[in-house]
């Protein structure tokens, strides 16, 4: 059920349920940080693998020191520049976070969401909520309510509409091993950005099977059938005799029909492509091509989190 009844979300995350919140990057699957059923069922509804850690969601840096043993300077820094916002922080967790959590680790992922019905859920609630995005794990990430219903509608008791996110793309998480600040994942908020507060970061392009934090797994945000990204115009010729989607920053296509092919922002704007990018790939894959084609997008701003989830959504063996 799709609702704006903030009482009735409160009560069910109160009673261990889950409940799906909008933040400004995209739908997250909630549930009581503190309670390891509700984690279980996260787990269980989004055919999640135990190893994949997730995102504890809270609404001010107070409650962030009751969960966290130790904040770095240059992580408070970022907190106090871009929280509320598309910011995820590693830290080293206290004892009442669960295993679960942190997939056995002794760091948790942490951040406060930009989204006023959110803040203020998480305002009345006195434990965090595990928000890991709300679909099947691995498929696209949702951005309206709509698109959680069509996906998990009938394994959640309710859906909290906060109409459509604003940024569409997950956060930006950073950590801090051995004190280096260091990129987990590129996302809504740009290494620019953070560097401009902090200084240089390294950026952990690795990706494996037992990742150190939330979405650094090779397979990930995918559609079911085959991606490509290079050159539109070269790979249109390759796959001539198939039925071909398209995925454009800027440039339509005379060749493909209207209906499947989707150009992010005519006006070469990255946030705008950004914000349609899940949108875009989850209409094409309702639409069924035999392949859909994409291309590499200006490695700069959002540019860098565009690309890095292209990659992942490709490198699944359709």
């Amino acid at each position: 059920m799709i609702g704006k009844d903030l009482a009735k979300a409160e009560n069910l995350l109160r009673e261990g349920k889950l409940v799906a919140i909008p933040t400004e990057t995209v739908y997250g699957l909630a549930g009581n940080g503190f309670n390891e059923e509700a984690l279980l069922e996260i787990f269980k509804v989004k055919n999640r693998p135990f190893f994949d850690p997730l995102i504890l969601h809270t609404d001010s840096l107070d409650k962030v020191k009751q969960i966290v043993s130790d904040i770095p300077d240059q992580a408070l820094s970022l907190a106090d520049t871009f929280w509320p916002g598309s910011l995820t922080l590693v830290l080293p967790k206290k004892n009442n976070v669960p295993d679960l959590v942190s997939s056995g680790l002794t760091t948790v992922a942490i951040r406060i969401p930009n989204h006023p019905i959110s803040l203020k859920l998480l305002s009345k609630l006195e434990f965090p909520l595990a928000a890991p995005s709300a679909n099947p794990f691995g498929y696209i990430s949702p951005t309206t309510p709509f698109h959680v219903s069509d996906q998990l509608g009938d394994k959640i008791p309710y859906i909290l509409d906060g109409g459509n996110c604003n940024i569409g793309i997950e956060s930006t998480i950073i950590g801090f091993p051995n004190n280096k600040p260091t990129i987990f994942r590129k996302g809504g908020l740009s290494i620019e950005q953070i560097e401009n507060v902090i200084g240089p970061v390294s950026i952990n392009s690795n990706s494996n099977s037992n990742p150190d934090a939330p979405g650094m797994l090779k397979k990930h945000y995918s559609p079911r059938n085959r991606i490509e990204i290079g050159d539109i115009d070269l790979m249109m010729k390759k796959y001539h005799n198939k039925t071909i989607g398209i995925l454009s920053f800027f440039k339509s296509y005379d060749q493909i029909p209207k209906d499947l092919q989707f150009v992010l922002s005519p006006k070469m704007d990255l946030n705008e492509a950004g914000k349609n990018l899940f949108t875009a790939l989850r209409a094409l894959d309702q639409l069924n091509p035999e392949v859909i084609l994409t291309e590499y997008f200006p490695e700069e701003g959002l540019g860098l989190a565009i690309n890095d989830r292209l990659k992942r959504a490709a490198a699944a063996d359709h």
